[in-house]
This record gives structure tokens, C-alpha cells and sequence, in this order.
């Protein structure tokens, strides 16, 4: 099965740590990816860009609104996406629970539709 991981990030939590913290942490987020990637579980990683250059869209009174910045209920933004392939929910589970990431962000898992991703993406 495949699973998206979005990553919801504290911009906050990065932004503290000193330029030697942060060097270490990205270093040991590639060093699981890597051990991801090893195993057979790591299909595809993006990292997107500061939320504070983001477009919010809404559909709202029969009219499309354009926001700057991202504008979500809440304080952490997605900062990125991680699609593995795992037996199941308990062992994407156990996978991420132990990236480093989780220091920093959220993670949210969630299977894959792929019957209704082939039919609206068929085959050529």
C-alpha cells in the first residue's frame, strides 16, 4: 500500500535552533530517508516552500478568492510530503514515528485512494 505523509510544520520550533542544530537535524532527516529508501519504503519526498509565500484559494459567495499567505486554521503549515509504501497504517505509522522530522512537525498519514487515482488518471 501507499501512503502520503504530509508534514505539517512549527516554523517556529526550526527557526530556534541554532545553524549547528539545524545542520544536525537536516542531516539526520536524510540519514532516515536514506534508511527509508534502503528498505524499500521510500517512493517520492517534497519539500515545499515557506508557507509565507503561499496563495490561499476559497470558493466563497459564487466568486474565487486569492489570498496571499497561506491562511490556514491553525499555526503549523504543510511543509512537505512523503509518499511511502508500507504493508499497512500500523507500519507507516511505526516508519514515521521514528523520523527525526516529528521534532519539528506533524505528521499526517493517510492511504492512498489508488482505485480512484487510476480512474482519473488512466493509462495511455
Amino acid at each position: 500500500m501507499k501512503f502520503l505523509c504530509l508534514s505539517y510544520l512549527d516554523e517556529t520550533k526550526f527557526e530556534v535552533l541554532s545553524e549547528s542544530e539545524r545542520e544536525g537535524f537536516i542531516k539526520a532527516c536524510s540519514a532516515y530517508d536514506d534508511i527509508l529508501r534502503k528498505n524499500g519504503h521510500f517512493i517520492r519526498l517534497e519539500a515545499l516552500d515557506n508557507a509565507r509565500n503561499a496563495k490561499t484559494l476559497r470558493y466563497r459567495d459564487g466568486k474565487v478568492s486569492n489570498t496571499d499567505g497561506p491562511f490556514a486554521e491553525t499555526k503549523e503549515q504543510i511543509g512537505g510530503i512523503l509518499l511511502l509504501d508500507a504493508s499497512d497504517l500500523n507500519q507507516v505509522t511505526e516508519l514515521m514515528a521514528k523520523h527525526p522530522g516529528i521534532r519539528v512537525a506533524t505528521f499526517e498519514i493517510r492511504a492512498l485512494d489508488e482505485e480512484s487515482t487510476a480512474k482519473v488518471n488512466p493509462a495511455n
